[in-house]
């Protein structure tokens, strides 16, 4: 803990430093060699995030550049709206589970992703830019482009390939899967 306290007191000691040297005020002091060395090395790394006092300790905390991606799809109307930040984005056409055949209802997590993707369960199916949700079911691309819009899927949810890519992108872009939200209703 008190090593802690040192180091602290030391960074915020050299980072005052760095301000007033290149601050361009005159000081009475000159910087050792090894002084300026530590202030050049801190002026050429960029500052990210922020100094938080938790207690007697800091942390740093990377500023968010994460945006929450949310995949809504509406079972009933066989639609999926991508909102980026709250705003809509994109709304395409997919297919869910057909009769005997059920897509789970929730809001998930992905927690898999992958550029293509074959169906151990059924007959080694292509699934291109697979976002897994939830245990087997996932967000994918489909060669089945005519029935998109209605029911036809195992339980997946069927995507135009180009929709499907789009959807994979924009989740990578925004901060990967923990940046994304996959909700599904009725």
């Amino acid at each position: 803990m008190m090593l802690r306290r040192v180091f602290i007191s030391l960074a915020c000691s050299l980072a005052c430093m760095a301000a007033f040297a290149s601050s361009g005020v005159a000081s009475t002091t000159k910087a050792t060699p090894k002084e300026e060395t530590i202030i050049d090395a801190m002026r050429s790394q960029p500052i990210f995030g922020q100094l938080r006092l938790l207690g007697d300790t800091a942390s740093m905390t990377k500023a968010s550049t994460r945006k929450p991606i949310v995949a809504k799809i509406d079972i009933s109307e066989q639609r999926m709206n991508v909102y980026v930040n709250g705003h809509i984005t994109h709304s395409w056409k997919v297919s869910t589970a057909r009769s005997g055949y059920y897509t789970p209802r929730g809001e998930y997590a992905p927690y898999r992703m992958h550029t293509m993707w074959r169906s151990r369960k059924y007959n080694n199916a292509p699934m291109p830019y697979a976002v897994f949700f939830h245990k087997g079911w996932a967000i994918h691309g489909t060669t089945s482009i005519s029935r998109l819009g209605r029911p036809a899927s195992h339980g997946c949810v069927r995507l135009h390939p180009d929709n499907a890519k789009t959807l994979f992108k924009l989740i990578k872009s925004a901060g990967g899967m923990k940046s994304a939200r996959v909700i599904i209703s009725n």
